[in-house]
């Protein structure tokens, strides 16, 4: 009866953990949107010269967060690993007027009003390290790609119509962001939300010329090369919003946080 017992307690020892782990699973995966398997069109003949050849490209299946990463996310990241990688690399730019993140009363903590907005002043390498912190990855400049136009070829996330104040959040001040998930008719097909405007997002990509070749090394992480941006700042022009726009314009210095790049992650 004695060991009875002992296997018992042993049983529930290690029940008990994985059944919170299934818990803590659903909900992670819950937050995410599955994208299926298959072919997508990327790209476009009539933008941009970086946007040029149109291409299909075959894709895995993966996940992707529906909404971006949000100030008080991150904040609870940079509180629980610092601001800096082992090698000094910097993860946010904490001392940028820009951040809405601070140190308050020995924490790091969202600045009141803007826990919900993306967080922007995160470097591309802080980007990444929050993603793995996670267990998840940045996704793929073709990931990013096919979650946010589908694959009808379609122009902005919502279809062909352009740009509006109810489906994306572009034109706006320096620093005006609004919270994550406000504009649901600018959904793509998957529904994922904010893929138009409200802060562009970091990509793994390096960015490198198309047709888009994962095995031609830009999606070595080593390299130390300007990284891919995608969907669209606050601050951006319309046509800017394309789901196919490659943020050619955007400042993307990997190793520093600017005012107008965000991220989600994938897994």
């Amino acid at each position: 009866m004695h060991m009875f017992n002992r296997v018992c307690s042993v049983f529930f020892a290690l029940c008990i953990p994985l059944a919170a782990f299934a818990a803590s699973d659903a909900k992670f995966l819950a937050d995410m949107v599955l994208i299926p398997t298959g072919p997508f069109t990327m790209g476009g003949n009539a933008g941009p010269e970086d946007e040029r050849p149109q291409h299909r490209v075959a894709i895995a299946e993966y996940r992707i967060d529906r909404n971006k990463v949000t100030n008080a996310q991150f904040a609870g990241f940079i509180d629980a690993r610092g601001t800096h990688a082992a090698d000094g690399q910097p993860w946010y730019d904490t001392d940028d007027t820009d951040s809405r993140i601070h140190r308050r009363n020995g924490r790091w903590s969202a600045d009141p009003g803007h826990e919900n907005d993306p967080v922007v002043e995160a470097s591309w390498h802080g980007a990444r390290a929050y993603c793995e912190w996670l267990g998840k990855r940045l996704p793929t400049e073709a990931e990013w790609e096919k979650a946010a136009r589908g694959t009808d070829g379609r122009k902005f996330p919502w279809g062909n119509e352009p740009p509006d104040k109810t489906r994306a959040h572009f034109g706006g001040g320096w620093n005006e962001l609004k919270p994550v998930g406000s504009l649901p008719n600018g959904a793509s097909p998957f529904g994922v939300l904010d893929m138009a405007g409200n802060g562009w997002e970091w990509v793994s990509s390096a960015y490198l010329p198309y047709p888009y070749d994962p095995k031609d090394g830009r999606e070595d992480l080593n390299r130390d090369v300007v990284r891919g941006t995608r969907g669209g700042g606050h601050d951006a022009r319309p046509d800017e919003l394309t789901a196919t726009h490659r943020g050619r314009e955007v400042s993307r210095n990997p190793r520093g946080g600017h005012h107008n790049i965000s991220f989600r992650c994938a897994r």
